[in-house]
């Protein structure tokens, strides 16, 4: 593709310095070491790097066009623009000829909820026969393909990249606050966008909450001219955004409680299941969904709703809803030999961990123990809270380590100490080391207990820690290997 043709997609307010060259692009780049002959390198200005500096690099490399956002005089085409990660998703989108318009794709926002919502409707529309891809925090998934994800939501170059790539009819993928603010998803065009709920979360990237939100309501500014909104109102955020939408003649339908809804929610039962009742249309239909707790009645209601919308029948989704296999580290459930449920979830928010919480208190554990930490170096201001609903929630619970992110040992174990101190409860104790704080409750565990393991979900560890494993699941199988053993010895 000619870089004239690409440029075309930047809109206006360019600075070309073109001396009467069109050179054909034979790819896009956004890092210096990756360019080849032929391709065009975006410069982008990083929180910690600025690509500006790696221009000749990717020149030496045999970049034939650079855009960027100083003012240059180089020896190849140089476009400046006024921000080049905004350029970066056009320019991609251009030069991989606009791949969402030949696929359904299915954006999905919130703060809880993204990813389960994602793997449900991923299963009830491959229930229906028909074929998906699936972007978000676990996995990449392309033509039945497993990438490891690099973001919850990827950059610009690469989302234009595997959707092209992509053969399956819908594509549905998460999309995160941060990526809506650095224009990740830029160039791409939703058919549905769904808003799942709103708390306190990334407050270290957002000043305020209603910066939080605002972030949110930029994915539907890539609406299809025919997209659709799919808006839980179960909260004062679904509400607001609903009036937003509506304001800008953007269909929205919504789940919740009312009869004004175009979902409405009845009758749950989480005694030791989940079924619950949903309304459309004066037609009443039940539900039985494997995955437990009150937050999964709305996760599945969302993509019930959704795959309505689609045009999948309800008897067939309510028929795929009973077989959905959960997501890999979302309430993950390993049994332990005294009876005892290990619990793996990603919940790193007051809200999620209260869901975790609730489920295991909705499905009468005898005893809740919870273990989760804190990431350095974000959002702080959340920890307290977490604190406090863990106290407040579970039998007992322990602070250990999460992600250190760059800060020291030291300063982290102080603080877990100190949170616990002021608002523990007396609840809480301190084992630093996660993979000894997963053996201590292990070993500890008795029948009827639910242990509840959060923060980390399917990631891997980037810490060492003394036991020989590289996440929670593998240290509870791990666990569970060396217990067996015993009893096989003894």
């Amino acid at each position: 593709m000619r870089l004239t043709k690409v440029l075309e997609a930047l809109g206006g307010g360019l600075k070309k310095y073109m001396n009467d060259a069109d050179p054909e692009l034979t790819g896009i780049q956004m890092d210096s070491r990756k360019v080849k002959p032929g391709d065009l390198f975006v410069a982008i200005t990083g929180f910690q790097i600025d690509g500006h500096m790696f221009i000749n690099e990717a020149i030496d490399n045999g970049a034939s066009a650079v855009i960027g956002e100083n003012e240059l005089e180089l020896a190849i085409p140089y476009i400046q623009v006024f921000d080049s990660r905004l350029a970066l998703g056009r320019a991609a989108s251009a030069f991989y000829q606009h791949p969402s318009r030949k696929h359904t794709v299915i954006g999905i926002t919130g703060t809880n909820g993204k990813t389960t919502v994602s793997y449900i409707l991923k299963h009830i529309l491959e229930h229906a026969g028909r074929s998906c891809s699936l972007l978000g925090t676990v996995s990449y998934i392309i033509n039945n393909e497993v990438y490891k994800p690099s973001n919850t939501t990827p950059d610009a170059l690469q989302i234009q990249e595997l959707v092209s790539k992509s053969n399956d009819e819908f594509v549905v993928l998460e999309v995160s606050s941060h990526a809506l603010k650095q224009y990740r998803i830029e160039g791409l065009e939703l058919d549905y966008g769904l808003f799942t709920n709103l708390s306190h979360d990334h407050l270290d990237y957002h000043p305020t909450i209603d910066d939080y939100f605002e972030a949110k309501t930029l994915m539907y500014n890539y609406m299809k001219k025919e997209g659709s909104a799919v808006v839980s109102r179960l909260g004062e955020w679904g509400d607001k955004l609903t009036s937003i939408l509506r304001a800008k003649e953007i269909p929205v339908y919504s789940i919740g409680y009312d009869d004004l809804h175009d979902l409405k929610i009845e009758d749950i039962k989480l005694n030791g299941e989940t079924r619950f009742d949903i309304k459309m249309g004066g037609i009443t239909y039940s539900l039985t969904f494997p995955s437990p707790g009150l937050h999964n009645v709305y996760n599945a209601a969302m993509a019930f709703l959704t795959a309505v919308k689609i045009g999948i029948s309800p008897d067939l989704i309510a028929e795929a809803l009973k077989t959905f296999p959960g997501v890999p580290g979302r309430f993950e459930m390993i049994s332990h030999p005294e009876g005892a449920t290990f619990i793996v979830d990603y919940a790193h928010t007051k809200d999620a961990i209260e869901y975790c919480l609730q489920a295991a208190q909705e499905h009468e554990a005898v005893n809740i123990k919870h273990i989760f930490g804190f990431r350095g170096e974000r959002d702080k201001t959340k920890r307290v809270h977490m604190i406090k609903a863990s106290a407040s929630m579970s039998d007992e619970f322990t602070l250990t380590f999460d992600d250190l992110n760059g800060i020291s040992e030291e300063e982290m174990a102080n603080e877990l100490k100190e949170l616990n101190e002021r608002y523990g409860m007396n609840k809480g104790k301190v084992i630093t080391d996660r993979t000894l704080a997963i053996r201590y409750a292990w070993e500890n565990a008795r029948s009827g207990e639910w242990i509840l393991i959060t923060g980390k979900g399917p990631e891997e560890y980037q810490s060492m820690y003394e036991l020989p494993t590289s996440s929670d699941k593998e240290t509870l199988l791990y666990l569970q290997k060396m217990q067996n053993k015993e009893k096989v010895i003894g």
